[in-house]
């Protein structure tokens, strides 16, 4: 082993890294791969004393740390969440925080702001844009509707969407993190190896359980009445239709290659997500 490999291990074993929403879909991998790859990880989530919303808790959560993965609580491009993410940025900077991996939405527009505003704080960013989860269909209240309802009703017609597995996103931020200051400075816009309608996803899903799964597009607009008829706070249901409206219009139906760039591999499948998850029992009624 060289010396510049030997110095890296090093400074891997030595490194801790605060992981936001370390309980939720992608901080629950991140802080996984990051602990298999030898970092030592601070879980931050209100179990262990931090909020979002009350920077009185921040400092405690980043004192001593060496960089953070930051996964904002609703929604990258939310409204405020350019506002708390660049206030939790600098106060990481200002205790000696410089590492700061941010997860983004690819193609959306309204999560721009958020990024701005990381790039302000004086850190040694890294953006990363994912695409739509694989896992989506099996976490969540999307699950909910396929494994009780036998079907899903979503604002997305024949747009195509190249659904990325959470554990790609997870090992992507692990090796930035473990990458000295390669990625620095860099937006990475990540997704799965392959094109699918959502009632194409629907269907695959069907096959490998056996179960007879609907899939019916809605417009965002009834989309958004069913929020609220559900109970969302009319702010939040403002928000995602919004964010829908634009993100489902077709814009993210390519590939990008930032797994491959960054792991030297190429994506997981979609299909052997499904057969993993079915395995799982996921979608059993």
């Amino acid at each position: 082993m060289t010396n510049t490999a030997e110095n890296t291990a090093r400074n891997t074993q030595l490194m801790t890294v605060v992981v936001t929403g370390a309980t939720g879909r992608t901080g629950s991998r991140v802080a996984r791969a990051a602990e298999a790859a030898g970092l030592t990880v601070r879980a931050a989530s209100r179990a262990t004393g931090f909020d979002w919303w009350d920077s009185s808790t921040w400092a405690d959560t980043l004192r001593g740390a060496d960089a953070a993965y930051l996964a904002h609580p609703s929604d990258v491009g939310a409204p405020g969440a350019a506002e708390v993410v660049g206030a939790l940025a600098r106060e990481a900077v200002g205790l000696g925080v410089l590492r700061l991996v941010l997860l983004s939405a690819r193609g959306e527009d309204q999560a721009l702001p958020t990024e701005e505003a990381l790039r302000a704080s004086g850190a040694d960013w890294t953006v990363v844009r994912a695409a739509w989860f694989a896992q989506n269909f099996s976490e969540g209240p999307l699950v909910a509707e396929l494994r009780e309802r036998g079907g899903l009703v979503f604002p997305a017609d024949e747009v195509r969407e190249p659904f990325l597995d959470v554990r790609d996103i997870a090992d992507v931020v692990v090796s930035v993190l473990t990458s000295g200051d390669r990625y620095a400075g860099r937006i990475l816009n990540l997704s799965g190896g392959r094109l699918l309608t959502f009632g194409e996803a629907v269907a695959e899903i069907a096959g490998v359980t056996g179960r007879t799964l609907s899939y019916r597009a809605v417009s965002t607009r009834d989309y958004g009445e069913a929020l609220a008829g559900f109970g969302v706070p009319p702010q939040e249901v403002a928000a995602m239709t919004e964010i829908f409206g634009t993100l489902l219009d077709g814009r993210n139906a390519h590939l990008s290659d930032g797994v491959r760039e960054v792991l030297g591999r190429a994506p997981r499948d979609f299909g052997d997500f499904v057969r993993e998850e079915a395995a799982a029992g996921t979608w059993k009624a």
